[in-house]
């Protein structure tokens, strides 16, 4: 008795430590607990009553409800696939249907080949309408495609570049931001620019807080030189605005203090909601082309004359458009405070959830000790060494390393070796490729090396070579040499992608 005494007593002093216990736990999508803004559920030494308890619990359902409502995209494709599913459709007819029109359509194509008139009796054209027509309706009726924009079709459309009318939108749609269905586009654009600035509102005036003093002073290290007047800062502050200004540093738009504003936000607020990897250094690269693109979104003039494309055709009708400006040369030195205010939130909050878009699929590459990148860096050096072997050999006799220049590629996605023009268009193809940023970026990095194959040879120590390697010379490449570059790549995909033992030794 007195053992199982001491039993129960064992079990109720620990059970704060007993396996399986519940604690409040934050990954990589959302922040831990801020002392300051929760302030309510950390009473050191206090027992509240059963009452109070209720009550917190609910102000914690709601707080994680808030943060985490971005987890669950309400107004995604996923429900229509759901309301797919409830459609209870009769095995049998579905695939007497699906034969028939295979039967008849089989017909015609041998017909056709053999130059024969097809005689096609009265019954067979019935059942052709009647098979094409019950297709069409069950599409129809269980997908909504009439308010749909194909994504399928949309790919295959701008993976050889995108008109610039229509790139904001495409890039949204692409990028996963905006749902399929035309209808709920306009709402889902509203709840999430709304609950991206209920995060400003909820950390950025924590930018200040002794935990958040190295993610800040990093991002101000980056950001503010991009103007040296910028680098008169407080030693703390100095660091954040450190890799903001070093964006672009040669593009006017980047200058623009307002803008500089707007991209401190966007990577203090994806910092403080992704602590897994937090800030790093090259992050501020990445939000450049979808600020560029949707700033152009809305200073685009409506009296241009764009060439035709099918895209243009499919989306036109939904692009929006406001106001000033011409081409794309005129983006880069356009002053963004002529925007109205809206505008330019609108514009931050498209930059900030397409960037975080972009970035799930390759936050490996800024976690602890960088493994994704790694990775990439010995694939391309495998890669290489099987469709280029004097080149590889010529990089190992000099000792070049590709750590030495690759890891920037990766880390940069070529940001830093090509006109921000060609990363545009390179990003046109990056969206249409499933896993284009994670995976089809390792082609267009073995691509872009041995198109310097010539110059790489005739550099003989590993000075040379680092210096060619580090400033190739890109600055008037333009759309016609990245889509060189690219066909290169697909061909290296196609490849190797489905046959790795051949890269492998």
């Amino acid at each position: 008795m007195s053992s199982d005494g001491g039993k129960k007593q064992f079990w109720k002093r620990n059970v704060s430590k007993v396996p399986g216990s519940i604690q409040h736990v934050y990954g990589a999508q959302h922040p831990p607990l801020d002392p300051l803004l929760h302030t309510n559920l950390l009473k050191a030494n206090s027992k509240p009553n059963s009452a109070s308890v209720r009550a917190k619990k609910v102000t914690t359902f709601q707080e994680f409800e808030n943060i985490t409502s971005d987890a669950w995209d309400v107004g995604d494709d996923d429900d229509d696939l759901l309301a797919m599913a409830t459609q209870n459709l009769n095995t049998d007819v579905v695939m007497e249907t699906a034969n028939k029109v295979i039967q008849i359509h089989s017909t015609l194509q041998e017909q056709k080949q053999q130059n024969k008139p097809m005689e096609t009796s009265g019954e067979q054209l019935d059942d052709m309408e009647q098979a094409d027509n019950s297709v069409e309706n069950t599409v129809k009726s269980n997908s909504g495609s009439e308010f749909d924009t194909s994504t399928e079709e949309l790919r295959k459309l701008s993976w050889s570049g995108i008109p610039r009318q229509v790139r904001p939108i495409t890039w949204k749609l692409l990028s996963g931001y905006l749902p399929a269905n035309v209808e709920r586009r306009e709402s889902t654009l509203q709840r999430k620019r709304t609950e991206y600035f209920a995060f400003i509102e909820q950390y950025y005036d924590s930018r200040n807080d002794e935990h958040h003093q190295d993610t800040y002073r990093q991002i101000a290290i980056d950001i503010p030189r991009m103007t040296p007047e910028s680098l008169i800062l407080q030693p703390k502050v100095r660091e954040i605005h450190i890799d903001i200004p070093r964006t672009n540093p040669l593009i006017p738009l980047f200058q623009q203090a307002s803008v500089q504003k707007i991209f401190e936000r966007i990577l203090f607020i994806w910092a403080i909601r992704h602590p897994a990897s937090g800030y790093v250094q090259g992050i501020n690269d990445l939000v450049t082309p979808f600020f560029v693109v949707f700033v152009f979104e809305y200073i685009a003039s409506p009296e241009i004359v764009f060439h035709e494309h099918p895209l243009v055709e499919l989306l036109m009708s939904t692009a929006p458009r406001i106001c000033v400006a011409s081409c794309e040369g005129e983006v880069e030195n356009f002053d963004v405070s002529s925007l109205p205010d809206e505008v330019l939130q609108n514009i931050e909050a498209d930059s900030f959830w397409c960037m975080s878009k972009l970035l799930d699929g390759i936050q490996d590459n800024y976690t602890f000790a960088q493994p994704g990148i790694q990775r990439k860096v010995k694939a391309l050096q495998e890669l290489v060494s099987r469709i280029d072997e004097q080149v590889h050999k010529h990089l190992h006799q000099a000792e070049v390393e590709y750590l030495q220049f690759a890891f920037r590629w990766m880390n940069n996605l070529l940001m830093r070796e090509l006109p921000l023009r060609c990363t545009i268009r390179l990003w046109d193809t990056y969206q249409s490729e499933p896993e284009g940023f994670s995976h089809f970026h390792l082609y267009v990095c073995a691509a872009f090396l041995i198109r310097w194959r010539k110059e790489l040879l005739e550099e003989k120590d590993f000075q040379g070579l680092m210096i060619l390697l580090q400033n190739l010379p890109t600055m008037h490449w333009g759309n016609e040499e990245i889509s060189i570059l690219l066909a290169e790549a697909y061909r290296l995909k196609y490849a190797f992608a489905d046959a790795p033992n051949h890269y492998k030794r």
